[in-house]
């Protein structure tokens, strides 16, 4: 089970953003490789920084905080050095954490198409001008993102949060706008049997009469 930090802990106004995954040890010294996912390092990954994570609640992590020492570059990966990780042992323990910071509830992301979680959950999901769901939550992967849409029948729909099935966000609105395939919202309709020829001397007509019994 992973736990999610949010909600007891943050102060009032304010939220938790991710903005980084540890994904592996790098050298002896307790470096380790961190995908970003903030166009702000500098900011997020400034020295003395504080992250709160998500880890496994086995692991030894489990509702601790890390503190940033220095972020490096290295062939164009991001390096972080970390107080308390003092070698490849202690950084191992520590690979697939998440990353999460507080952020101000007010404040918007600099770059353009871009929302926080907290600004997109609760908005309406809307497929060719009708209603089909409200947004209850926005799940992160490596891969890509996915809005989890709560539908008017209490069902859960998971949606690709990509241009192709997403290409409008409104938060001003209120508005997701979504353009899924057909099923993703909606059993599909049963495929209409194919016609089959039928040999000459077979009727498909209710008025055939079965022919007498020879004796």
């Amino acid at each position: 089970m992973w736990w999610i930090p949010i909600s007891s802990q943050t102060p009032t106004g304010q939220t938790q953003l991710r903005v980084g995954r540890l994904t592996k040890a790098h050298g002896l010294k307790g470096a380790i490789k961190v995908e970003l996912y903030t166009d702000d390092p500098e900011r997020r990954f400034a020295p003395g920084s504080v992250f709160q994570l998500q880890v496994p609640t086995s692991s030894p992590w489990h509702g601790k905080t890390l503190e940033l020492i220095e972020l490096k570059w290295y062939n164009s990966h991001a390096v972080a050095f970390f107080k308390d990780v003092p070698d490849r042992s202690a950084a191992e323990a520590l690979i697939k954490a998440i990353l999460w910071v507080n952020q101000d509830v007010a404040e918007s992301p600099a770059e353009d198409d871009a929302w926080y979680d907290h600004q997109l959950v609760g908005l309406a999901v809307m497929r060719d001008g009708v209603k089909v769901g409200v947004v209850s939550r926005v799940d992160h992967f490596p891969a890509q993102d996915l809005l989890l849409v709560m539908t008017e029948s209490g069902a859960e729909v998971l949606v690709p949060f990509v241009k192709a099935f997403v290409p409008a966000v409104d938060v001003k609105a209120g508005v997701v706008t979504v353009t899924p395939p057909p099923g993703l919202f909606e059993e599909l309709p049963e495929e209409e049997l194919p016609d089959v020829e039928l040999p000459d001397d077979v009727s498909t007509t209710e008025d055939d009469q079965t022919p007498e019994a020879t004796l």
